[in-house]
């Protein structure tokens, strides 16, 4: 041992744990495996020997004590739109907290969510989380009956586990802003087949339609600024903008700049998620802020509860309007 009582080399066993916290082995193993049948006096003097010493419990050999790999997988269309990038980063970050690794698997073509879930199951996971996107193919895919799985962005009804940002009280937030000083919102939308794209479309709409007013035809872009760009042409009469996301935002308030209409003397305009660069769009961005973190942890929270018999925590995460200077 070193002087400060940490193991000069090689792997700590659980017998040191033992000898060095004044426990039985079989204490520092009900420890390790989360028991409730040790006093809490006991674990947290383990868990101090643990970390004095450095001690890590070999993974294989937790897995087949468990039955558990510890590992839960993430499956994803496209990690290209800053939405899905962020929720992989939060979702790394909630999953280690926890004490899991994270695998990250692609979703492509008609029958990719099935092939992932596969994937997933031959690698072991514990259990997988669906992302945006791949969600509206879960109810049709074929999965193994025995693979845990909360859906981020599922419809209600959809009989899965699932939690999701309020897209449409997001929406409505932002509607209702632009209302105050404009007759009509046009709303730059995000994809048909996504569920946040649509739910976000349904609370411009009904905020609308709850102030007398019929919306106007939808523009529907891809999330991309390219594509928030090249929709400017449909809305070169709009005097009002609820873009779908902030890189669709993006891409308008470039076209908009081109056009020499400025923003918001001549169209206000708010986005949606409020990524970390929009305070330094010009003008700086209004938008919707989705908390990623938070629906990270939700998401894992719900899943990990599952794997290990706890009580999940599924639901609807909050979102808010964060006022800057574009509407």
């Amino acid at each position: 041992m070193t002087p400060g009582g940490r193991a000069s080399s090689g792997r700590v066993s659980m017998a040191q744990v033992a000898a060095h916290a004044g426990v039985s082995g079989q204490t520092v193993s009900r420890v390790v495996n989360d028991s409730p049948r040790v006093d809490p006096a006991t674990r947290s003097r383990v868990e101090r020997a643990m970390a004095e010493l450095g001690y890590r419990p070999h993974p294989a050999a937790r897995a087949l004590r468990t039955g558990r790999s510890q590992t839960i997988g993430l499956v994803v269309t496209t990690l290209a739109t800053v939405g899905n990038s962020r929720m992989l980063q939060a979702t790394a970050e909630a999953a280690e907290e926890r004490g899991y690794a994270l695998t990250v698997v692609t979703a492509a073509g008609e029958a990719g969510v099935s092939r992932a879930f596969q994937r997933l199951h031959d690698q072991g996971v514990d259990g997988a989380i669906v992302l945006n996107e791949a969600s509206a193919q879960v109810p049709a895919s074929e999965r193994p009956t025995d693979l845990r799985l909360v859906v981020v962005d599922a419809p209600d009804g959809s009989g899965l586990r699932a939690v999701h940002s309020d897209h449409a009280g997001g929406a409505r937030l932002a509607t209702a802003r632009l209302l105050e000083c404009h007759d009509t919102v046009h709303h730059l939308a995000g994809p048909a087949d996504s569920f946040a794209a649509a739910e976000r479309e349904r609370g411009w709409r009904e905020t609308l339609i709850a102030a007398g007013i019929d919306p106007p035809a939808v523009v529907r872009g891809d999330w991309s600024a390219d594509s928030g760009h090249a929709a400017a042409g449909a809305l070169d009469e709009a005097s009002a903008v609820f873009c779908a996301n902030d890189q669709m935002a993006l891409g308008l308030l470039r076209a908009l700049a081109d056009a020499g209409r400025r923003v918001p003397k001549d169209v206000a305009v708010i986005g949606f998620d409020d990524v970390p660069d929009a305070a330094n769009y010009r003008p700086p961005l209004t938008t919707i802020r989705q908390d990623f973190a938070a629906l990270a942890q939700r998401a894992v929270g719900a899943l990990v509860a599952d794997i290990e018999g706890g009580a999940a925590d599924s639901g609807v995460i909050p979102t808010r309007l964060v006022e800057r200077a574009s509407a």
